[in-house]
């Protein structure tokens, strides 16, 4: 791995999390396996990409790691602090061989630290001077064992189509395991999942670096646009495009919808922008929850009109007497 994450990413010390981000979404993209399938260095690459927005992604393992640097990772719980075998300056002159009365030999204030050098009890002896707390020695403490470590979490984004997002379905993942080894993993995208959501896949990050429980993988959705349909909340925004006679006149348009097409009366007189509602016809979550579809009117007009036709909308005009439209338009 790469030994600065700041420049493996491309980014300053002082970045924020959003400049984190983006840089991390710029790169994972560039190197990602399955842009670059036969890459190795692309691979590894994308692998130190991942670790590094791992770790800087993190508010207590970027202080960490601006702190200790990347070996902090490898820094378990290990013993407490050491003792010289020195008598500690200040106990040459009192007493300390006696029995059980030797802490009355302190002022009040070493007293309180002597019971926390022995832990309220005897036993405690420094070094070679032949002073001793309490009673004779005490038992030898060994070194404690580092905890266990959880594995590192992978981070990934994936681009899903709108109409799974809606819709619920599920996408393959690839990714680049320890070594270089590939793995293709189905990730299952629930309906009604919104943009920027996170999937968790527990124990499918990185293995422990000491026999702790693996990492998680944390998967980050992201909506690719569609052309006619665009989401606002539970709600369903679909352009509808409709003749001038239809507007005009009124009419049955057909309308697909994420739950089956759906016959839609345009009312006589509509003009376009207007929003025609269709209840429950919106998104549907996996919880239950339903969105309506809002149906959002647009007229098309021929982009050839021959004479007679332009003469017969005049006259309709004329006939109409609408006036300007624009009357009311401001800055």
């Amino acid at each position: 791995m790469a030994e600065d994450y700041y420049s493996t990413l491309g980014v300053s010390r002082g970045a924020s999390q959003d400049d984190i981000q983006k840089a991390y979404r710029k790169l994972a993209r560039k190197y990602h396996p399955d842009m670059n399938p036969d890459d190795k260095a692309a691979q590894k690459k994308f692998k130190e990409v991942q670790q590094a927005y791992d770790v800087l992604s993190d508010e207590k393992k970027r202080k960490m790691y601006d702190q200790f640097g990347p070996q902090f990772e490898q820094m378990g719980g290990g013993a407490g602090p050491q003792w010289s075998g020195q008598v500690p300056p200040g106990f040459g002159g009192f007493d300390f061989s006696g029995g059980g009365g030797a802490e009355a030999n302190l002022p009040p204030e070493l007293q309180d630290l002597l019971r926390q050098f022995t832990g309220g009890g005897g036993g405690f002896q420094f070094g070679g001077g032949g002073h001793q707390f309490g009673g004779g020695p005490g038992p030898r403490r060994r070194g404690r064992k580092p905890a266990a470590q959880p594995g590192t979490d992978i981070r990934h984004d994936v681009e899903v189509p709108f109409r799974t997002v809606i819709m619920g379905g599920e996408v393959n993942l690839r990714l680049v395991r320890p070594k270089g080894k590939t793995e293709t993993i189905a990730v299952k995208i629930p309906a009604g999942i919104e943009d920027g959501k996170t999937i968790r896949l527990r124990g499918q990050g990185e293995p422990s670096p000491n026999g702790g429980p693996p990492g998680d993988l944390l998967i980050t959705v992201r909506s690719q646009p569609h052309a006619n349909y665009r989401r606002d909340g539970l709600d369903l925004i679909a352009r509808v495009p409709v003749t001038v006679a239809e507007a005009a006149l009124g009419a049955k348009v057909d309308v697909p919808t994420p739950h089956g097409t759906i016959s839609l009366k345009v009312p006589p007189g509509t003009s376009s922008g207007t929003r025609l509602r269709a209840k429950g016809q919106g998104v549907k979550t996996s919880d239950g929850r339903t969105g309506d579809l809002y149906a959002e009117i647009a007229i098309t007009v021929p982009k050839q009109i021959d004479e007679s036709s332009a003469e017969l909308l005049k006259q309709l005009d004329a006939r109409w007497k609408q006036g300007n439209p624009r009357v009311d338009l401001e800055w």
